[in-house]
């Protein structure tokens, strides 16, 4: 398959001095601070959940309020991606912001659980155009040779965010009350709001079709069927139940009645062609499989640490400093190299290999690992997640056209969001499984009955245990984090196999040019970005 080079119109570097305009470094400015809001978010929210249903009940629909957000993020990425490359990026992001603060402004005024859960759908729909709005704005204004540092500085915003939120949650509940957890959004996108109005002009676009309202609804249907098989599948229900084989049935049928609608409808929501580009396809894969990881390392090495380490569960964020400041560093590195060489495909080489060798190094702890030691094992992850993060981003908006910006951005965004619910659920099931195994072979029928319903204690319920059968429950757990985390190595095999096909095109906008590449700028009209 043949890759198509992104064609950019401008680069944004003033040639006398060297740096950005203002403007431009503006507008850089408020895209952080909504990828701050997307990020944040949940962090917050998930440490103020306890005290949310001390309040309001409902212990009961407990996971709605995580999974109604989720739904509603994954369903909506795909369309408003390609509502920016129908109607103009800049009116369909600053919509997206507006719907998530309505979102958020409503969470915090929820009386009952039941409106809780409906609100952060509202939120969740918002939440959907704020990371493809960031990333595709960044295609726009940022040449690809260019693009590579701008998009370390949003995965460095990721990994503070994953690392703060916890800490900055606790802090929120803890002295103004959960309400604000939702609050705390509204002036910070605001901010963000006036910045983006003022300083952001870019080319008004206009549809020449309408929406391809049949393909949202496909595409709805199915991601919403596949989310819920993943999120209920071994916790809610059975994975052989008669509802998780009616989710992956209807799942199935409305993919692949989408897939056959995208190649007959006029103005397709996910365009078809942008998967002829080899290197779009591989970074999909490989973006899926980093979710995959990511996700399933974050879930499970707190409650290593907090089970088998005795680490505290308040300092939870902090945790992971080790693989969030690795990730951190490592994807300004390969932001700056891939800037001044113009060379990226040692990157997602570098970062399978490392992705691969640190989790088969984690799936070696046992209750006798020290803190240090998991830090450094955490630390190898978090350097191969951090040459991959970004990199995928930025090769994939790299292999299509400027007017599929805005699908590319949503779909590699939404793979890694697919990756992230497959990661927690398959790896989630391998963990409880062997848990429950472990218990009952080591604790009898009191293991069994400890760990029935949930494999994952907390500090209280742990503290509780007779020592033999906290004993028992801290090996439970070192070999549900061995298989869990066994098999993510495993899985982060596709990602080199995939790495290595990669066809390294050259990235347009720094740096000495062609004739060719001189010529074919000159024919592009220019995108317009300048203070107000």
């Amino acid at each position: 398959m043949a890759d198509t080079q992104t064609v950019e119109p401008v680069n944004p570097v003033d040639p006398e001095t060297g740096k950005q305009p203002r403007s431009v470094r503006v507008v850089l400015l408020a895209l952080m601070i909504t990828m701050m809001l997307a990020m944040l978010d949940n962090m917050i929210v998930g440490t103020a959940m306890p005290t949310i249903v001390g309040e309001l009940g409902g212990l009961e629909h407990l996971a709605w309020v995580v999974t109604a957000y989720t739904l509603a993020t994954a369903a909506s990425t795909p369309v408003w991606g390609k509502l920016g490359d129908m109607y103009g990026r800049k009116a369909t992001f600053m919509t997206s912001i507006v719907i998530f603060l309505i979102g958020s402004a409503l969470s915090g005024m929820a009386q009952n659980m039941g409106e809780l859960i409906g609100f952060r759908a509202v939120q969740g729909l918002g939440a959907g155009g704020l990371m493809v709005g960031v990333m595709a704005i960044i295609g726009d204004l940022i040449p690809p040779r260019e693009r590579g540092k701008y998009q370390g500085m949003m995965a460095g915003v990721m990994a503070i965010a994953m690392i703060g939120g916890p800490l900055v949650g606790g802090t929120i509940t803890d002295n103004w009350g959960w309400r604000w957890a939702f609050y705390i959004n509204l002036p910070l996108g605001v901010v963000a709001l006036g910045l983006i109005s003022a300083v952001l002009h870019l080319p008004k676009k206009r549809a020449k079709a309408g929406i391809d309202y049949l393909g949202v609804v496909l595409l709805t249907v199915g991601i919403t069927s596949t989310v819920l098989v993943t999120t209920w599948g071994g916790s809610e229900y059975a994975w052989g139940s008669a509802r998780i084989m009616e989710l992956i049935g209807i799942g199935v049928a409305t993919l692949v009645g989408f897939v056959f609608w995208q190649t007959k409808a006029a103005e397709p929501v996910l365009p078809l062609h942008i998967f002829r580009s080899r290197n779009f396809t591989l970074m999909s894969l490989i973006g899926f499989i980093t979710g995959f990881v990511m996700f399933g390392a974050t879930l499970f090495l707190p409650l290593y640490q907090q089970a088998v380490q005795g680490a505290s569960a308040t300092n939870s964020g902090l945790l992971l400093l080790p693989m969030l400041g690795a990730m951190l560093v490592t994807s300004m590195v390969a932001g700056r190299v891939t800037t001044n060489t113009g060379k990226y495909k040692v990157f997602p080489i570098a970062g399978s290999v490392l992705m691969i060798v640190g989790l088969y190094l984690l799936s070696t702890m046992d209750t006798g690992t020290s803190r240090f030691t998991s830090g450094v094992f955490m630390a190898v992850v978090g350097l191969g997640m951090g040459c991959l993060m970004q990199i995928t981003m930025l090769v994939a908006q790299n292999s299509v056209d400027m007017k599929d910006m805005g699908v590319a951005s949503s779909s590699t965004t939404l793979f890694r969001t697919l990756g992230s619910s497959f990661g927690v659920a398959v790896m989630g099931a391998l963990f409880n499984n062997r848990v429950q195994d472990v218990m009952s072979e080591r604790a009898g029928a009191l293991g069994s009955k400890i760990t029935e319903k949930s494999a994952q204690l907390d500090a209280p319920s742990l503290a509780k245990l007779p020592a033999a059968v906290r004993e028992a429950y801290q090996d439970a757990v070192s070999s549900g984090t061995h298989s869990a985390f066994l098999l993510g190595s495993v899985v982060a095999v596709l990602a080199l196999v995939a790495a290595v096909f990669v066809k390294e095109v050259a990235l347009r906008g720094a740096g000495p040019k062609t004739d060719d590449e001189s010529a074919q700028d000159a024919q592009i009209p220019p995108t317009v970005v300048e203070a107000v």
